[in-house]
């Protein structure tokens, strides 16, 4: 199983930033960037950033 290393306002911070990217993307005229934000909705959905693994971070209060 993975380790949780998103804490809760890093998740919802994420969850936001990923829904306006999407939404952006929707739309907006052909910016087909905003669909990155797949990723921090995805990171923010199962409390796991493989990025903090790599530099040691953790916002996890666990």
């Amino acid at each position: 199983m993975i380790k949780q290393n998103v804490g809760t306002i890093d998740r919802g911070v994420r969850a936001g930033a990923g829904l306006a990217l999407i939404a952006m993307a929707v739309l907006g005229d052909g910016m087909a960037w905003g669909w990155i934000g797949l990723v921090p909705l995805a990171t923010s959905v199962v409390s796991f950033c493989p990025a903090y693994t790599l530099i040691g971070m953790n916002t996890c209060r666990k």
